[in-house]
């Protein structure tokens, strides 16, 4: 049976800066503790073509994919899937935000495969995913978070956009 993970975090930040920092790629670096670099190789409209690269594991392994990600700032929605699909026979990915009482909840679904060669199965991905899903959630909601605190203590005529 296939992998399915489903992770959700509320952020005590208004929609539009979560949305705005977690689909700022370039940022990503800053917000995500695994990964080391990101580098956009294409933008067409609100699709991005983009390579990401992680710190080294703890074998000393440096894992490196190209991902496609799409935003549609109507629906709340993002899609994504890896190009370069490495161990997985394919790797979907769909965030999903909403404003809720106290802010703004931000869920992550993911249904992937992995190839028979590869060095886990499903079962072992899916609790891996699922695991580190929520520590990578735990760490943007409190960046989002300092950042909604830190914009919110600013005087109006200061803040500055972007």
């Amino acid at each position: 049976m296939p992998g399915h993970t489903d992770n959700t975090i509320v952020i005590a930040a208004p929609l539009e800066l979560t949305w705005e920092l977690t689909n700022d790629l370039e940022r990503w670096p800053e917000l995500f503790s695994e990964y080391a670099s990101v580098e956009v190789l294409e933008r067409a409209g609100e699709k991005v073509t983009f390579r990401l690269t992680m710190h080294p594991d703890e074998d000393g392994q440096v894992w490196t994919w190209v991902s496609e990600r799409e935003t549609d700032r109507s629906a709340l929605a993002v899609r994504a899937h890896r190009v370069e699909t490495g161990p997985f026979e394919y790797m979907d990915i769909n965030w999903h935000y909403e404003q809720v009482p106290g802010g703004t909840s931000m869920r992550w679904v993911q249904d992937f495969a992995m190839k028979p060669t590869a060095p886990v199965d499903d079962a072992k991905m899916t609790a891996h995913i699922n695991h580190n899903s929520r520590v990578q959630m735990e760490l943007i909601r409190d960046k989002v978070e300092a950042a909604h605190s830190r914009s919110a203590q600013q005087p109006a005529a200061t803040r500055v956009a972007g």
